[in-house]
Formats: C-alpha cells, sequence, structure tokens
C-alpha cells in the first residue's frame, strides 16, 4: 500500500469514529450511526465551532494527498471522503439547522431516546435512556442560545406542533417502560423523565414568545443547495434538470395509473384482520419476494442475508412513534440481526403508506425491505469506506429502481389494487422533486406544498404535510429517490450496451446493492471507467 492509500485509510478511520460522535440526530432511518458507549449529545457554541475547526483539519489532509496514480477504485475512496467532509460544511455553515430550525433541537433532545426504545430490550437499555433524557433540558438551552435571533419562523411553528403534546407523549412512553423495570430503575428514570418534560414546556414557551422575532426565510437558498446537489450528493443534474425529471416521471406514472384502471377503479382488498395476521402475512410474504427476486433473474439475496421484518409497536413506543421513522435497521455493529418495521393495527384511517401495508404487506417490502437488505449488503463490503451513509440519492434510487422492477417483472400481476398503488408512489416521488426544489429554493411555502400533495397523489392531507415539513427541514432527500433512479437506469443502460450477449441482469444488481452506500456518478467511474457524471456534478457546483 502506498504512503497516500495509507494516509487515506487513516484519515477515513478517524473521520468516520469522529462522525459517529458528532453527526446530528435525524428523523430519517438510512443515515443512523452507532453511537460510542457514554455518548451524550452536545449543540453549545463551543462543540458547534470545535466541530468546525475539526472539519477544516480533516478538509486540509484530504486536499494534501495526491491520489492521482492509484487505482479507479482507491480515488473513489477519496471521492467518498470529500462527499462526508461536504456533507458536515452544508450541515454546519450552509443549512445551519443549529441556528436556523427549531425542529432541530426536538431531534438532538428526544432522537437518541427514540433510536435506543427502537431496540428490542437489552440490559442496560433504561439506563441509557435516563441519561440521555436528563440531557434533555441542556440541549434546549443551548438550542435557545443558537437560535435567539436567527430561527426560521415556519420551522418554529412545525416543531411548536410538535411539541403541543410531547411532553405528555413522553411521560405516557417512557411511564409503560418503567413499569417494567425494578424499583430502583425506575424511580431513575421517572426523575430523569421529569426532568426531560419540565425541558420541553420551558422550550415550547419559549418558542411561543419568541416566534415573532424569527425570520419567514426557512430554505437555504439557491448557491448553498447547488452545493449540497453537486459536493455532497453529487448530482449531474442541474435544477432546471431535476424539474424535468419530475415532470417526466409524474406524466408517466400518471399515464401508467390511467391505463391500470382503465376499465374502473380496482378494488382494494380487505385490511388485514389484526397486526398479528400482518406480521404473519409479511413473514410469508418476505420469503416469497426474495425468492421471486431471486428466480426471475434480478438480484441474487444470499441465504444467510438477515431478515425484514413486522412487529407490534410495543406500549413504551407507541405514544413516540411521531418522533422517527418506525424502523429498527440494526446497528452497524450487529447488521446480522433482522430489521424490524414496527406497525399498528390494521384500520382504515391510517396514513398512506401504512395503509397500503395493512392491505398488502409485498407494497413495503419492495422498499423498505430493499433498504433493509442492501444496507446489509454494504455492511458487509470488504472495504469499510463503503460501509458508511453517504447520501441518499444512492440508497433510495436502488430501492426505487427495484420497487419499478418488481412491479414490471410481475410481482404485483395477482394483486390490480397493490400494483396501481406502486404506480401511484411513483407519482407520489415524482411530485417530491418540485416540492423539494421549491422549498429549498424559496418558491413554496409550506402550505403550498402540502395541498399540492394532498390534491395531485392523493393523499391524506395529515401525511401530506408531515411529509412537507420534513423535507422543508431536510432539503434534497425528496428529490434523492428519482435522482438516483435516473442515475441507476442510466447506468444500467450503459453497462448493458456495452455488455451485449453477456450481460446479467442479476449480476449487475449483485454489485449495484453491494455498493449502494456509493453516489451512482462514483458508481458509474468504476463500472464504465467514465467520469463524465462526477466531471458534470464538479461544473455544477462551480469547480
Amino acid at each position: 500500500m502506498s504512503s497516500a492509500a495509507n494516509a487515506l485509510r487513516v484519515l477515513a478511520e478517524e473521520f468516520w469514529t469522529w462522525r459517529e460522535a458528532t453527526q446530528p440526530d435525524c428523523y430519517d432511518d438510512l443515515n443512523r450511526v452507532e453511537r460510542p458507549d457514554g455518548w451524550l449529545p452536545n449543540w453549545s457554541p463551543d462543540s458547534v465551532a470545535e466541530r468546525s475547526r475539526v472539519l477544516s483539519g480533516f478538509t486540509r489532509r484530504l486536499g494534501s494527498l495526491d491520489l492521482s496514480a492509484e487505482p479507479v477504485p482507491l480515488q473513489v475512496d477519496a471521492e467518498l471522503i470529500g462527499s462526508a467532509l461536504a456533507r458536515v460544511h452544508w450541515e454546519l455553515h450552509l443549512l445551519r439547522d443549529w441556528q436556523r430550525n427549531a425542529v432541530f433541537y426536538l431531534d438532538q433532545a428526544l432522537l437518541p431516546v427514540y433510536h435506543h426504545l427502537l431496540r428490542p430490550a437489552a440490559d442496560g437499555q433504561a439506563r441509557v435512556v435516563a441519561d440521555l433524557l436528563a440531557r434533555v433540558p441542556e440541549i434546549f438551552a443551548q438550542g435557545r442560545l443558537n437560535l435567539a435571533g436567527r430561527a426560521a419562523a415556519p420551522l418554529a411553528e412545525y416543531a411548536l406542533r410538535l411539541l403541543d403534546t410531547a411532553d405528555e407523549a413522553l411521560g405516557a412512553g417512557i411511564g409503560a417502560l418503567a413499569r417494567s423495570l425494578p424499583t430502583a430503575v425506575a424511580a431513575e428514570l421517572d426523575a430523569a423523565t421529569t426532568a426531560a418534560q419540565r425541558g420541553l414546556v420551558d422550550y415550547r414557551q419559549w418558542l411561543r414568545a419568541m416566534l415573532p422575532t424569527f425570520t419567514e426565510a426557512f430554505s437555504p437558498g439557491r448557491e448553498a443547495f447547488r452545493y449540497f446537489l453537486h459536493h455532497v450528493a453529487l448530482l449531474p443534474y442541474s435544477v432546471d434538470q431535476l424539474r424535468e425529471l419530475g415532470r417526466r416521471e409524474y406524466a408517466r406514472a400518471t399515464t401508467a395509473e390511467l391505463v391500470l384502471y382503465r376499465h374502473g377503479e380496482p378494488a382494494a382488498p380487505p385490511l388485514l384482520a389484526d397486526t398479528s395476521e400482518q406480521i404473519s402475512r409479511q413473514r410469508a410474504d418476505e420469503q416469497d419476494v426474495r425468492g421471486f427476486l431471486r428466480k426471475e433473474g434480478i438480484v441474487n439475496l444470499p441465504d444467510d442475508l438477515r431478515h425484514y421484518r413486522n412487529a407490534p409497536v410495543p406500549a413504551h413506543l407507541e405514544p413516540l412513534t411521531w418522533l422517527g421513522v418506525q424502523h429498527y435497521t440494526a446497528v452497524q455493529a450487529g447488521w446480522d440481526e433482522d430489521a424490524l418495521r414496527y406497525i399498528p393495527e390494521p384500520r382504515p384511517d391510517l396514513p398512506y403508506f401504512q395503509l397500503a401495508e395493512a392491505r398488502d404487506p409485498r407494497v413495503g417490502i419492495v422498499h423498505e425491505g430493499v433498504h433493509a437488505w442492501q444496507l446489509a449488503l454494504s455492511a458487509r463490503h470488504v472495504n469499510p469506506v463503503r460501509r458508511r451513509y453517504y447520501d441518499s440519492a444512492a440508497n433510495e434510487g436502488v430501492a426505487f429502481h427495484t420497487e419499478e422492477i418488481a412491479l414490471t417483472a410481475g410481482l404485483f400481476d395477482d394483486a390490480p389494487a397493490s400494483k396501481r398503488f406502486v404506480v401511484n408512489a411513483m407519482r407520489l416521488r415524482a411530485l417530491r422533486v418540485g416540492i423539494d426544489l421549491g422549498l429549498a429554493l424559496g418558491e413554496l411555502t409550506l402550505d403550498e406544498a402540502t395541498s399540492q400533495l394532498a390534491e395531485l397523489v392523493p393523499m391524506d392531507r395529515r401525511t401530506a404535510w408531515e411529509e412537507t415539513a420534513f423535507y422543508a427541514s431536510r432539503p434534497g432527500l425528496g428529490l434523492s429517490y428519482l435522482a438516483g433512479k435516473a442515475q441507476v437506469l442510466d447506468l444500467l443502460t450503459a453497462y448493458a450496451q456495452r455488455e451485449g450477449a453477456a450481460f446479467s441482469l442479476s449480476a449487475f444488481h449483485d454489485r449495484l446493492w453491494r455498493e449502494g452506500n456509493v453516489p451512482l456518478a462514483l458508481q458509474r467511474w468504476e463500472v464504465l471507467g467514465s467520469r463524465d457524471h462526477l466531471d458534470e456534478a464538479r461544473r455544477l457546483g462551480g469547480d
């Protein structure tokens, strides 16, 4: 190994150790990290300044490495670390959630607790949760200090909606957990919960009082967002090209949907009787989908690959599911553990995706199950640099692409309503592109974006508002599904043309899933030997 290659390896190890301790928590599930023992969140002004200082050091070290004579895979690894460093710069200096987004501190205070509660019960869990709860008032105090005079009013209003009953929900959830614990541990947990509830109430009251002083602007702005698109996500598409992608996909999905119910609306299958039946059905369906993907030559999933399972929402988790995606994807140290999706009782008023899964679990398996399998395969990668999350476009692109491939191959031929739902979800993800761009560039308000989703998908307004508010505080995520899928299709087509008769769809997908954390512009460089998408991303980013 050359000295430059070794320096890159050391830099990557040190960066990811640091990142596990400093990465902000988020509602989404793809980018969760395993925290070091004894970790507690810290967003004091001094800790933010220290993050900036360390980032500068890592950036200088990476820039000093000359890897131009190294093999392409090593140069790709360097680009991966560059993308990760660019994300930290985006978070700290451009997006600035720590200064602008009141929801950010709700996430940093309570998501660490929620993530621990998503795990199946383990020894010591309650004491870790108690330590995290005891930290909550301090996180909100840091939030008040950092947000004063800088926060975005629309995001503060979103935070106030979430905070309205947050203290009661926290008490109900932790109270249910405490009932199963020894008296001394339960008392410690109760005291920490009471302190956390006071912190929530104080933060809510402060936000209400300060709301008139906050700015109406909540978007990061065109230049900052351009940095994200082309330096973090490494996308080769301009804003105008992304808009056109969204328009074309929306038209394509709408046409497919009209064809599917040209003879009338397909009858929705009955809801599964209860959680028990849905869990049993999903378990059988998961095996069937895995078998279908192998039999149809789409992707070869190893027999020892972990499973994606449904599970009932535990009593202590049920009041808190509003905090984040209800998935336990397992920590990086335990990717052999089954991934879990906690599900509610089937009922007609469930949100969009949950309602569809309560009728046919396969519609969730071909997307969320794909995430669980792809992440586990990537976590087995021989190269530690490629076991990590970099940007959602690669992961979401793989899942969205697989969803459509399964539909095309006939997985839902026995279920017209499920087939239509998958196509309708394609329409939703196409709409997300324009909404994501509109919010990020300051062209849409939250209410305008909510109305577009609710009316054009259509979907229930509650889910539409939740999606809109989430994407407003997470610019770039909404467009990642389609942008990633477009790159996958481009790569697949070019590779198939090059390979000719030797092309194997399953071999292509086997590699795609294994490298599923790697942005597609970099995969294209490795697979085709072409830097064209990476160079275009750099050009669009102003390099």
